[in-house]
């Protein structure tokens, strides 16, 4: 495992070895401890005692392994997952917390009202969907009425976001909302101390803003909105 990759596990509180369960304690298990289908999916070499293999996979694995996932009580509701949308070289990576109604149905982030929302934000920095930009969740099952992800379930699709964050390789991360500034940095701050700053994910530089879901309810809150986007934009220039 490389440093980078250790970073990143150590940034989402991860261990990156698969774990057996051995009492009624849940555990890191994303498969639903299935080795059976890993051996189908990653070839006979998979070891389940050893590394995790969600952190081999490829993006034609990755996508597999999270449409077949029962590691948490969330695919017991789904009707689709929701595994992530975009370019997959991608410069600019957008995380929220989880599907809602309408990407449900869909399989695909930020297809509602919100989805709009956040495809005119992009637009206001000169950016679109699928051109240098991806879309991803903390949870990739949306949670039943749309209620924040227990801990368990964020757990579960942790690793799965830490492959994305890894095969991306994105130069800047912007966590839409408290849910995915939480998960991503580890603390449970106010998102307005988090916002207007630069912080640090691993080496690629984050930046928190609103969630669009909470911009459709809290009108005058758009304008705070507007400066994370421009501070983005520069810290992206910065960059380059």
């Amino acid at each position: 495992m490389n440093n980078r990759r250790k970073k990143i596990l150590n940034e989402l509180g991860l261990t990156p070895r698969w774990k057996i369960r051995t009492d009624s304690t849940l555990e890191t298990s994303v498969l639903n401890d299935n080795t059976t289908g890993l051996n189908e999916l990653m070839g006979d070499s998979v070891d389940a005692t050893s590394e995790n293999p969600v952190y081999q996979m490829s993006w034609k694995q990755l996508k597999l392994a999270v449409s077949q996932c029962t590691a948490c009580p969330l695919h017991e509701t789904r009707k689709n997952t929701v595994f992530g949308v975009g370019d997959e070289q991608a410069d600019w990576l957008f995380v929220g917390e989880g599907p809602g109604a309408r990407e449900d149905e869909m399989g695909e982030p930020f297809v509602g009202q919100a989805g709009k929302l956040l495809d005119q934000m992009l637009a206001a920095i000169h950016l679109k969907r699928g051109d240098r930009v991806y879309i991803a969740n903390i949870v990739k099952c949306r949670p039943p009425n749309n209620r924040n992800p227990a801990i368990t379930e964020v757990s579960a699709c942790r690793p799965y976001l830490s492959r994305q964050i890894e095969l991306i390789s994105p130069k800047l991360i912007i966590a839409l909302g408290k849910v995915a500034a939480e998960n991503l940095l580890g603390r449970s701050d106010s998102l307005g101390s988090l916002r207007g700053k630069i912080h640090d994910l691993s080496g690629t530089p984050l930046i928190v803003t609103y969630h669009p879901a909470y911009l459709l309810r809290a009108l005058p809150e758009k304008a705070k909105a507007w400066k994370d986007l421009c501070f983005a934009k520069a810290t992206m220039q910065s960059l380059k």
